[in-house]
């Protein structure tokens, strides 16, 4: 390239050297204020629709709530899935929408009127719909137990809501802090049936008396006296002792107290759920990051203002239970650790090839200059340092030494001419400036696109794709600026003199020249060698992400229909103290009342295990879970399932369908089936409990004749059993607090029959008639809860697979099932979880391929002026294939995201071999050499910097191939895929591309000779 930049650079170097110290320092600083994430920001527009009507099962809500809200919001546009959980009292429908094609404020708007439109529709008792948005990373960062021996557990669980909450949601980063266990401070005022009975009094008649005098209210205006005065009507009562002195009134003149038909106290509602650690009973609260907020900076500001909380506060204790952020901040360090490493190799094989300090110094200053203002750039994308990014600095350091390495190489090349440093620098990149802008170039036009991909994956994809495109870039200005600034003014030392006729390169040359002679023998052998490598590729296993030991692992329990919550503790407490028993365990910490996937129940619950260190143990997070699951095997009546670091199951897919029943006999029959096959461990289902129900049948004739409506039938038991809904309940004000005021019947009243029987219903004429002469009392089951996906019933199963069997295989083998494939009209299944997201990797990485070779193609053609010598480059990209099944065969890892990701990256480097070797081979030919001849001496010559580059790039990826440190799982499969890659096709390229090269070139004139010159290959012009 004549006049090329370099040579600007080399008489001009101030304003290159000032502009990479703009660029670093602005690097520097970005660096510096980069938020610190496990995995990307993912902003997707999801809307949650909430309502809550007590007492309501989950047939009725979902006739009556759910699908009116589904069929509202199913009309919006953009509308991608529509996921509804219905259980008893409450429906969540999840409403999620098109990436890209609606923001997530345009969302909640388009979701909030669609609500609007059908709430008039909706029930009257229910609750006003609650519209939130929701964010990927809502997850909490940390959690925290408060302990002290001078407060109750109410007062303590104030303290959390009304003090911690305050302090801590103020901070930056900060978007939520929820109490977890505990509870609320309540006055229950606890009526005696008997003399509710005697007196014709209704639990409804004393909680509307209560709500109607226990207020304090302003109406109106006066004035008196020349002044407006406010008039304000004041009957709540100021302790508990007065309300219980209330008077209610009765048939006729007569009244009688409170207190003498119910117990009234001040105590803590009835609890739902409980939070323990180590087996014993805590308040804690967790606390979660706001969008795009660092894990790592939310973790220290939280820390610091809880020692602050600590220091004021001398009477409560914090002590942390549960951090999702440590393992971000040991990949991180791991990650950096890893960086320097690879470079360290990198610089320690460019010494040992070229034995010269100077140059080693030089290709040394490359990978600083490169990686420093990524930081920048990224910044400014609004990237955050997560396990892709920092994935793609640490695999990329070998490629940034690459451009460098070929420019020095063919300096000291021209050294050994007996050029000046000045002269040789200045010869040199103008010679090699093609080859450095066309390897670069590649790899751009690999990652760039990559970056630029849509869909959760292609979130995913981003910041690895954008990362690495950024990277190159940079390191091709430094090589083409920096690079031959420093060859010309500091590689001035006299040039080491070495032989170039060594053994090895003397039998390459003898191999190289029977390949050639045997040309069409070789690229036969090459294209053998490719359908091989096809299938030992094929046969390699697929999973999403490969399993990492986080140090943690997470329990589902689950008891059967209708367990108390008694019951559901001596389990987490039975639990904790075997898994407490393991000497690599830290702390239990177990949350009961919620399942998982947020269903709330009191028979589920969710125990986290803390483990040591993985650098502290002998045994793998993976063995203690299996040695774990065996000692706890033996708890009865319990259905105990570890989920993976992702929270789910090895494999998951749902059972769809508009008929509930027919979606239940399917899921019914695959289960069965599944329980037989010894590939699927534990396979079970969320969906198909059921839950014992005490059944009002409303006799309707006599309700009827008598007044009643099913309404008030409903309402009495409502009101009896768990009191009116939250909204409607009175309040009594103690200082700031509002604390609701909750009727409902004794417990000895509840727990018995023949009590329940004889409630009072009210009835339209004004007297009371007894429940059991209106309704028939029954045993019955019911739906413990409902899902829904896309307005059709769904049934989820979930199954573990055997040891060394991947998800994709275990998919494999559910298909094969005569259950799935009988399956009756109108039911389907759909993977979920890792499974479905695995579908989609792969489905995006043949997008990203075919759009990465076309661009790669274009890029070639427009560089080399050529139609065809582009095609010869691109053959590189099959010999790399062998290699990558090479790797993850002897390794033993799946084809995973990483491994894709890595494929991706062998697209844009492999190419570098043979652009290197046709670049010269052209040039040599345009200097008169035969084409053979010409072809060789490029061989020859480029052996060494080939080589070089290779090793230096295996060098960078070293470190992350070991798997070591936080994080190393990830790395790993990627790292192996391209080490296999890119050492087959080196050794390939330097064999097979010379014989291609000649067979493409001839075929070139043949096109030429017969289609004229608009399709002359460059090397003929």
């Amino acid at each position: 390239m004549n006049a090329n930049i370099s040579a600007w650079a080399i008489r001009n170097p101030l304003p290159s050297f000032l502009l990479f110290v703009v660029l670093t320092v602005a690097g520097l600083y970005s660096f510096s204020r980069l938020p610190v994430t496990y995995f990307p920001a993912i902003v997707t527009p999801l809307v949650r629709i909430t309502v809550e009507q007590s007492g309501a099962t989950p047939v009725e809500l979902e006739t009556e709530v759910t699908r009116p809200i589904e069929n509202a919001v199913a009309s919006l546009p953009a509308v991608k899935e529509l996921t509804s959980t219905v259980d008893q009292g409450r429906s969540v429908t999840t409403v999620e929408f098109e990436l890209g094609l609606v923001s997530p404020d345009r969302a909640m708007d388009d979701v909030r009127d669609a609500v609007a439109r059908v709430r008039g529709d909706l029930p009257d008792g229910i609750d006003e719909p609650v519209i939130e948005r929701l964010e990927e990373e809502a997850q909490s960062v940390v959690t925290y137990a408060v302990f002290s021996q001078d407060m109750t557990v109410s007062d303590l669980s104030w303290f959390v809501d009304d003090v911690v909450a305050r302090d801590l949601q103020g901070l930056r980063g900060v978007s939520r802090v929820e109490r977890i266990g505990g509870g609320d401070r309540e006055i229950r005022v606890e009526l005696d049936a008997d003399k509710l009975q005697a007196l014709a009094l209704t639990a409804g008649a004393v909680n509307e008396t209560i709500r109607q005098s226990q207020l304090e209210r302003s109406g109106g205006r006066q004035e008196i006296n020349g002044r407006e005065q406010v008039l304000t009507t004041a009957a709540s009562a100021e302790t508990v002792s007065s309300l219980a002195e209330r008077r209610l009134a009765l048939a006729g003149d007569s009244s009688v107290r409170l207190a003498d038909i119910a117990s009234v106290r001040d105590t803590i509602a009835e609890p739902r759920s409980f939070a323990t650690l180590d087996g014993e009973e805590i308040v804690s609260f967790a606390v979660s990051r706001s969008q795009g907020a660092s894990e790592v900076g939310v973790a220290e500001v939280v820390a610091a203002a809880v020692a602050e909380l600590a220091a004021k506060n001398p009477a409560v204790q914090f002590r942390l239970v549960d951090d999702n952020v440590s393992y971000t901040t040991g990949n991180y360090r791991s990650a950096m650790n890893t960086l320097l490493e690879g470079a360290a190799l990198s610089i320690v094989v460019v010494f040992l090839f070229l034995r010269d300090w100077r140059a080693t110094i030089v290709a040394a200053v490359a990978l600083p200059l490169s990686i420093i203002p990524t930081f920048f750039a990224i910044d400014l994308l609004g990237f955050s340092l997560n396990i892709l990014s920092l994935l793609a600095i640490t695999l990329v350091t070998g490629i940034l030494v690459d451009d460098a390495i070929v420019e020095i190489e063919n300096v000291v090349r021209h050294r050994n001419m007996g050029k000046s440093a000045y002269r040789a620098a200045l010869d040199a990149s103008d010679e090699i400036g093609l080859a450095v802008i066309a390897i670069s170039a590649t790899i751009i036009a690999v990652f760039a696109p990559v970056g630029l991909m849509s869909g959760i994956v292609g979130l995913y994809f981003r910041e690895f794709g954008l990362t690495v495109a950024i990277a190159v870039f940079f390191s091709l200005l430094v090589a083409r600026l920096i690079t031959p600034i420093l060859a010309a003014y500091f590689m001035t030392g006299h040039p080491r003199t070495e032989s170039r006729d060594g053994r090895l390169l003397r039998a390459y040359q003898s191999l190289l020249r029977v390949s050639l002679r045997w040309r069409w023998a070789t690229i036969g052998g090459a294209f053998g060698l490719f359908a091989l490598s096809v299938m030992s590729l094929a046969s390699v296993p697929t999973a999403f992400l490969p399993e990492e030991d986080m140090g943690r692992l997470t329990l589902t329990v689950e008891l059967p229909p209708g367990a108390t919550l008694e019951e559901t503790r001596a389990v987490t407490d039975e639990i904790a103290a075997r898994a407490g028993a393991f000497l690599e365990v830290e702390g239990v910490f177990a949350r009961a009342g919620a399942s998982m996937n947020g269903q709330q129940d009191l028979r589920y619950a969710v125990i986290l295990i803390d483990l040591v260190h993985k650098t502290k143990r002998d045994s793998s997070s993976f063995a203690i879970e299996a040695d774990m699951e065996n000692k706890l095997a033996s708890i009865a009546d319990v259905r105990l399932r570890f989920l993976n670091n992702r929270g789910g199951r090895d494999l998951s897919f749902a059972v769809l369908g508009s008929d509930g029943e027919a979606v239940q006999q399917a899921a019914d029959a695959i289960l069965n089936e599944m329980s037989g096959e010894p590939s699927f461990v534990k396979p079970a289902s969320d969906n198909v409990a059921t839950r014992p129900e005490l059944r009002m049948s409303v006799l309707t004739d006599k309700a009827a004749l008598l007044g009643v409506t099913p309404a008030a039938i409903a309402d009495t038991i409502r009101l009896s059993t768990i009191g009116d809904t939250d909204s409607r309940l009175a309040s009594f004000i103690d200082g700031s607090r509002q604390i609701p005021i909750r009727v409902v019947l004794s417990p000895g009243a509840r727990d018995r029959l023949p009590i329940l029987q004889m409630l009072s219903v009210p009835s339209d004429k004004g007297n009371h008639i007894p429940l059991s002469a209106v309704a028939d009392i029954s045993f019955d089951e019911t739906v413990a809860a409902i899902d829904r996906f896309d307005r059709q019933r769904r049934i989820e199963i979930g199954v573990d697979l055997k040891d060394g069997m991947t998800s994709g295989q275990g998919l494999d083998r559910l298909m094969q099932l005569a259950s799935v494939k009988a399956l009756p009209e109108g039911v389907r299944l759909q993977a979920t979880g890792d499974s479905d997201s695995e579908g989609d990797v792969f489905e995006s990485f043949f997008v990203a391929m075919g759009s990465g070779i076309m661009l790669v193609l274009i890029v070639l053609i427009l560089l080399f002026r050529s139609v065809l010598a582009p095609w010869t480059i691109l053959a590189s990209l099959p010999l790399s294939i062998g290699g990558v099944a090479a790797g993850l065969l002897f390794s033993g890892n799946a084809m995973s995201l990483p491994v894709v990701i890595g494929i991706l990256m062998l697209m844009g480097i492999v190419t570098k071999n043979a652009i290197m070797l046709l670049d010269f081979a052209i040039e040599r030919e345009a200097h008169g050499l035969s084409r053979t001849e010409a072809i060789v001496e490029a061989c020859l010559e480029r052996v060494r910097p080939i080589v070089m580059t290779t090793l230096a790039m295996v060098g960078g990826m070293a470190p992350s191939a070991f798997g070591l440190g936080d994080g190393g799982e990830f790395r790993a499969p990627m790292a192996i895929a391209v080490i296999g890659g890119l050492l087959v096709s080196t050794v390939l390229s330097l064999i097979v591309i010379p014989s291609l090269h000649l067979v493409m070139s001839g075929l070139g004139d043949r096109v030429s000779r017969t289609f004229g010159p608009m399709v002359r290959p460059a090397e003929t012009q």
